[in-house]
């Protein structure tokens, strides 16, 4: 909880991945909030009572979107989607404005990789910046797995991870009202 809010203020690119992370955790504690306390919650040993409260109150609102939305099992909160729509309109309109050439370079830069990845993933294909985020979680999955990754697959991420870094800066700037998009 308050990582994230750190992370939607600074970077909403980690915002979404640290969310879909957050998402598997409360999968991974089977959507119960007293295995949530005790297997995540209780780390923090220099919680105050109030924070506490806050950090159960969160994860409970969480869990409760999980079920109303159907995503028990996979799937992504409608929050998140929403952080991933609004990304995709800025794209668009970054991508339609002569003023930002440096944006279309990175992503033109990104695209062959995001053509290898949804062609490699047949008919689950999803839209570019999705299919972007879903390359960047899988591979921190990896990593926390502490299996190889391949150094092509390191090339693909770090392209990626310079677009989306690119496109979260814009984020940034367009929420602060610092962006022309006109």
């Amino acid at each position: 909880m308050i990582t994230a809010s750190q992370k939607k203020r600074e970077n909403i690119a980690e915002y979404l991945l640290y969310m879909w992370q957050i998402e598997d955790l409360i999968r991974a504690n089977n959507l119960d909030l007293e295995k949530i306390e005790e297997n995540i919650i209780d780390r923090y040993s220099n919680l105050g009572d109030a924070r506490r409260k806050e950090m159960l109150d969160w994860y409970e609102s969480l869990i409760d979107m999980m079920h109303r939305e159907g995503v028990e099992k996979s799937g992504h909160l409608q929050l998140n989607k929403n952080v991933l729509f609004d990304l995709g309109n800025l794209h668009q309109q970054l991508l339609g404005n002569p003023k930002y050439p440096q944006y279309s370079a990175e992503y033109y830069k990104t695209l062959p990789y995001i053509v290898e990845i949804r062609a490699k993933a047949g008919e689950n294909r999803k839209d570019e910046l999705e299919t972007c985020f879903d390359a960047l979680y899988g591979i921190l999955m990896l990593r926390l797995q502490k299996k190889e990754i391949s150094p092509e697959t390191l090339g693909a991420a770090t392209q990626i991870s310079r677009f989306l870094a690119q496109l979260a800066g814009f984020y940034r700037k367009d929420y602060n009202n610092e962006l022309e998009l006109e």
